[in-house]
């Protein structure tokens, strides 16, 4: 029911939260507790994806940032 690969917080755009490795749906009425292992291991590997959807987008963040390579053989 936890979410190793994840950190704890909001998933992106949804009513879900994870605190201290338990998934919870949050509405303004309150919040409840997920303990269905199927829906709670589908949040895992959405978890799981986001995070890595993250980490390919910060690295072509940091490609983009770098300087050009150089041209062999200079300047025509």
């Amino acid at each position: 029911m936890s979410a190793p690969a994840s950190r704890p917080g909001r998933l992106v755009r949804s009513p879900v939260v994870l605190r201290d490795g338990q998934w919870w749906l949050v509405s303004g009425a309150g919040s409840v507790l997920a303990t269905d292992p199927t829906f709670t291991s589908m949040l895992d590997g959405f978890a799981q994806a986001m995070a890595a959807a993250d980490q390919a987008v910060a690295d072509v963040r940091a490609r983009q940032s770098e300087p050009p390579a150089s041209a062999a053989g200079g300047q025509r």
